[in-house]
């Protein structure tokens, strides 16, 4: 079974195949890019989450993987983001630790929103094993040895 298509880039940096130059030029025109022109944080945001939108957006700018697209996924990751930061500050109060009834509801509704966090964050790259899953390899610019045999070639003898 095949793996999953992987980028020209990866491709060429792993230097495993050869490719003519037909070959590269038909797959860096079927390769997807995002579209980063107009990434604006949606009107449903508060302030705080604006700015925290705009922050991140900015990042993944910087890194060629977020695109118009993926407006909505930031934002719900940045909406459940606050609700459970709430939900931890609520937790730390001495009334709720004194509960065991509100303290196990405050935890539900924690671990609910941490694991929207979580999957959202995959989607976007934001956590490190999603992001490394987005590296792309360097290219080896070094220049081959020489072959210290090649004086032999053809009788050839310095």
């Amino acid at each position: 079974m095949a793996g999953p298509r992987m980028p020209l880039e990866v491709i060429e940096a792993r230097g495993a195949k050869h490719l003519t130059k037909a070959e590269k030029q038909k797959r860096l025109e079927s390769e997807i890019k995002p579209i980063a022109d107009n990434i604006i944080a949606p009107d449903y945001l508060s302030k705080k989450q604006k700015n925290e939108f705009d922050r991140i957006s900015e990042q993944l700018k910087k890194l060629k993987i977020m695109g118009e697209t993926d407006v909505d996924t930031l934002a719900r990751y940045i909406v459940a983001q606050d609700f459970y930061i709430n939900a931890v500050k609520q937790m730390r109060k001495k009334d709720v630790k004194d509960d065991p009834f509100l303290l196990e509801q405050w935890s539900k509704i924690q671990e609910r929103y941490f694991k929207q966090c979580r999957a959202t964050a995959n989607d976007l790259g934001l956590s490190i094993s999603s992001r490394c899953k987005l590296v792309v390899p360097k290219a080896n610019d070094e220049k081959p040895k020489e072959n210290k045999f090649k004086k032999f070639e053809k009788g050839e003898i310095v």
